[in-house]
């Protein structure tokens, strides 16, 4: 027999048959092990909005829609009246709260923001091609991530929520 053929020497000291089982055993517990690190959720941060500021974020999240193009709302465990998600793959994530983003301190501010519905929509482009959208000009803060690949156009989504954040947040 050739040397590439040779079981190795820790496995020829065990019987033929636990021999034939190690491979497809070890082969097992590693598909084992990265499906079940795929369906390891992510981890949202929650807001802690101002008091006036929470309540405008409860009726928020009251009035925000089930169902977003198709994909039913999951919002993380455990819930939170100031965190949305919708089941797109990857999710989009809608943050009620969040704090005055720090780059618009400096010569962000002057950058040119979408306006749907009376709402301005600030746009930060992520490093991965996804899109972070935050709500300026209104008594609370409202974040909205759109990963790359979620949607085929990010603003729909900012679009579809806009209504819904105009009639909650002054």
């Amino acid at each position: 027999m050739t040397r590439e053929l040779r079981a190795p020497r820790f496995l020829a000291a065990l019987p033929a048959p636990v021999r034939w089982l190690a491979v497809p055993t070890a082969l097992t517990c590693t598909v084992v092990v990265l499906v079940g690190s795929w369906s390891t959720p992510e981890k949202i941060e929650t807001p802690t909005p101002a008091p006036k500021a929470a309540g405008y974020c409860r009726a928020l999240a009251d009035a925000l829609p089930q169902e977003l193009y198709g994909h039913p709302r999951k919002d993380p465990t455990p819930a939170s009246p100031f965190v949305a998600a919708w089941a797109s793959s990857p999710r989009v994530v809608l943050r009620c709260g969040v704090d005055r983003p720090e780059t618009l301190n400096g010569p962000a501010a002057l950058d040119v923001s979408p306006m749907i519905d009376d709402v301005t929509w600030w746009p930060q482009e992520l490093g991965d091609g996804g899109y972070r959208y935050t709500v300026t000009m209104r008594k609370a803060y409202v974040e909205l991530t759109v990963p790359k690949g979620s949607f085929a156009n990010p603003m729909d989504v900012v679009a579809a929520l806009s209504p819904v954040v105009a009639a909650n947040i002054p």
